[in-house]
């Protein structure tokens, strides 16, 4: 009887032991659960959008959303960032071959309405391989507004780009023309902000420009306003290292209508290649749907700028510097407002 009573009490101790055990780890994973941030944590406007990530992964509904490696937060001296990963090789979207992690605007707006996008980031990496000569070698677009009819194009692209063993890049926006007529005409127009534009590429494949002055370095905080307001675009760069710059366009009215407005710049970038000789059509992007994008839109690819892609293994890319990465501590979107003086 003295044996059977101690068996019975050490059984209760062994399971008294295991729901304590059980419950211990209940309270570490729920804490864990609740530490946890996720991008929409730390910028809330995440319902607004949906994402397409390098690897191909799609969502609509990015409230405590995340990916490893693509689409998550990091916490750096007590600031919360959402980070945007995406390789020079993986899956793209229908109208490009560059892969991204990007935000997509749900709400679709015509110049005239108009609409707003900031942005506060730090470009954290860009591909250390390309082909010097390929304007688009070395760069992201980190801020966009596309068009969701016609053509398909793009009325802004803003770029950060930096050439491999320079310790400061380039921030420039181009404008993408609304072609008239046949697309493959379409060209983009470049305008430095801090650094180079487009067209400044080097000498060969291997030989790289002069590092500019007055650019900004990976991991170097500046921020950009887009404000779209009855159909003029209004840009806005700044940074705590750099003076101030705006500039104005408008959507609703060309620059590039006939073939004499088709600028220097632009006659030299597109020499050699098929398209560019196009004019845009009177009234731009006038009355036509338009969203914003925001995120890593990655430039690097092993066709056009002849990046390192390793067979398109992500791992790989991401452990041999084949990749874009971009930081973006504060965002929002909404609706144009009257510029201020």
């Amino acid at each position: 009887m003295k044996k059977a009573l101690i068996v019975i009490v050490a059984f209760l101790v062994i399971l008294s032991c295991k729901k304590n055990s059980k419950e211990a780890v209940s309270e570490i994973v729920n804490e864990s659960e609740a530490v946890k941030k996720y991008p929409s944590d730390v910028i809330p406007f995440m319902d607004k959008w949906k994402i397409l990530l390098g690897d191909g992964t799609r969502s609509d509904s990015l409230v405590k959303f995340q990916k490893d490696d693509f689409f998550y937060v990091e916490s750096e001296e007590g600031i919360d960032w959402v980070v945007y990963k995406t390789p020079n090789s993986g899956v793209t979207s229908r109208t490009s071959s560059n892969t991204r992690t990007e935000l997509g605007e749900k709400k679709h707006w015509i110049p005239e309405e108009g609409g707003k996008l900031t942005g506060t980031l730090k470009v954290m990496h860009v591909s250390t391989t390309g082909d010097a000569t390929a304007s688009s070698s070395y760069s992201v677009v980190i801020g966009q507004i596309h068009s969701d009819e016609g053509h398909e194009n793009e009325p802004l692209k803003i770029y950060y780009k930096k050439f491999p063993g320079h310790a400061k890049g380039s921030v420039f926006w181009n404008y993408e023309i609304n072609t008239k007529g046949d697309n493959i005409g379409r060209f983009d127009f470049s305008t430095a902000v801090w650094g180079y534009d487009f067209s400044i590429v080097g000498s060969n494949p291997t030989d790289y420009p002069k590092e500019p002055e007055n650019g900004i370095e990976l991991g170097e905080e500046f921020s950009y306003e887009v404000n779209v307001y009855q159909g003029v675009m209004y840009l806005t760069f700044t940074s705590k290292n750099h003076e101030t710059v705006k500039f104005t366009k408008s959507l609703i009215k060309s620059e590039f209508a006939t073939k004499a407005d088709i600028p220097e710049q632009v006659l030299k970038v597109y020499a050699n290649r098929e398209k560019g000789g196009g004019v845009e059509r009177e009234i731009a992007y006038a009355g036509e749907l338009n969203y914003f994008k925001q995120g890593a839109y990655n430039q690097a690819n092993a066709k056009s700028t002849k990046s390192k892609v390793y067979g398109g293994d992500i791992a790989k890319q991401y452990a041999n510097g084949s990749y874009a990465e971009v930081w973006f501590k504060d965002a929002t979107v909404g609706s144009g407002t009257m510029p201020k003086e």
